[in-house]
């Protein structure tokens, strides 16, 4: 037997709101009615509150909404906690450095489910989000790249979960192997942000270290073996079948499909190598001996600049016009692309050892910088179509 559909109304207090409703179920539109109805105002966010400030009009407020509740069908719940969207704003201005606070309402469960796929978590904050239905989150942005989760903590009368969302270039975070741990708050905003700020925000940017290493280093693997292979070509004279290479024009078609491949793979190396080699101190390392290697990929960079610079114009111009070119031309634009940084790659491949243990052993610690805009060289991204968290393009 189906259960049937639901109306509720959550109600918590708010310092700076007064009395705070947020409608919620399969009906949340009755519930949101009665709340209208018996004199609430709309928040920004979705939330709806009256105000407290007088007792006779409190009282006023809260037997209307018995009543318009009761017409409605919404049964009427009271949260143990604050109204969290005050709770966010509190944590977000005990933060370092500049943050906001912004409420998200989620009447229904499925409706909290599109973002599942924005989070990047390994802890109870996933769990949460695909198990139980959260009506109301905070998001906390420090408009420098990164973006965390704030929600109560289900089956506890008390405490938060705060967690993250993966950074704009990714949108493929579901078991990804470096998502860092969410963590519960306790119920003091003071106490809370000390834990935002003294442990979850340093494990945050370790993990996100990590994952832009691996990202390079990945994207590194996948060139490599496709590289040797045109190489031993070049070097023997024959390809693999015996023809030799001598009036040969199989050659010219390889290297172009090379230089192909080559650009969607290294196209993750001048994007998140940037930040990476500006935090590798070698001369600090047990290696100093890769200063050179390291000098070696910085100017790799430098000169694929204008290969990244023209990736990114084009990537402005697709998201105004359609993606009318058939594959071929797609194949013939990477192609190009992958040509003007073949002597980077070459470069990268064989540094990639020391950048690799220079990188490791260059882990961010402490509270600061968090996830600070990467290095103005090859970094500048394109302006995203207005929606939230959008997917990179998978075709370029």
């Amino acid at each position: 037997m189906t259960n049937p559909p639901t109306a509720e109304i959550i109600l918590s207090t708010s310092h700076t709101h007064g009395l705070v409703a947020i409608a919620a179920g399969e009906e949340f539109l009755q519930a949101r009615d009665a709340l209208q109805e018996a004199g609430f105002s709309r928040l920004p966010g979705g939330a709806f509150a009256a105000p407290l400030s007088e007792a006779q009009e409190a009282r006023d407020t809260a037997s209307a909404l018995v009543h318009r509740a009761h017409e409605h069908g919404a049964s009427i719940t009271t949260s143990s906690r604050p109204y969290l969207g005050d709770t966010g704003q509190e944590i977000a201005a005990r933060l370092p450095g500049t943050w906001s606070a912004k409420v998200e309402i989620y009447p229904r469960k499925h409706w909290q489910e599109d973002i599942v796929g924005s989070l990047w978590d390994s802890g109870d904050l996933l769990k949460a989000m695909l198990d139980v239905h959260i009506p109301c989150a905070v998001v906390l942005n420090n408009h420098a790249g990164t973006e965390l989760m704030l929600i109560e903590r289900p089956g506890h009368a008390s405490g938060y979960l705060v967690g993250a969302f993966a950074t704009e270039e990714y949108d493929d975070n579901w078991d990804e192997p470096n998502a860092p741990r969410s963590i519960p708050l306790p119920a003091a905003t003071d106490l809370a942000a000390r834990a935002v700020a003294h442990t979850f925000l340093p494990a945050y940017r370790r993990a996100l270290h990590h994952r832009r290493l691996d990202t390079v280093m990945t994207a590194l693997d996948r060139i490599r073996p496709e590289h040797e292979t045109l190489q031993a070509v070049k070097e023997s004279g024959r390809f693999s079948e015996g023809v030799p290479l001598a009036n040969s024009r199989l050659l010219p078609e390889m290297e172009r499909a090379f230089a192909d491949h080559a650009w969607l793979s290294f196209r993750d190396v001048l994007q998140h190598a940037p930040l990476l080699l500006s935090r590798c101190r070698p001369t600090a390392s047990p290696w100093p001996q890769d200063a050179a290697a390291m000098a070696r990929l910085r100017d790799a960079l430098a000169g694929s600049q204008d290969a990244w610079a023209d990736f990114n114009d084009l990537r402005t111009e697709l998201y105004s016009i359609p993606a009318v070119l058939p594959a071929h031309e797609w194949s013939q634009v990477r192609s190009t692309l992958g040509t003007a940084v073949l002597p980077a790659i070459e470069t990268w491949l064989a540094d990639s050892e020391a950048f690799e243990r220079q990188a490791r052993a260059a882990v961010p610690g402490g509270q600061v910088a968090l996830s600070a805009p990467s290095p103005r060289l090859l970094t500048t991204r394109p302006a995203q179509p207005p929606a939230s968290r959008p997917a990179a393009n998978a075709h370029l």
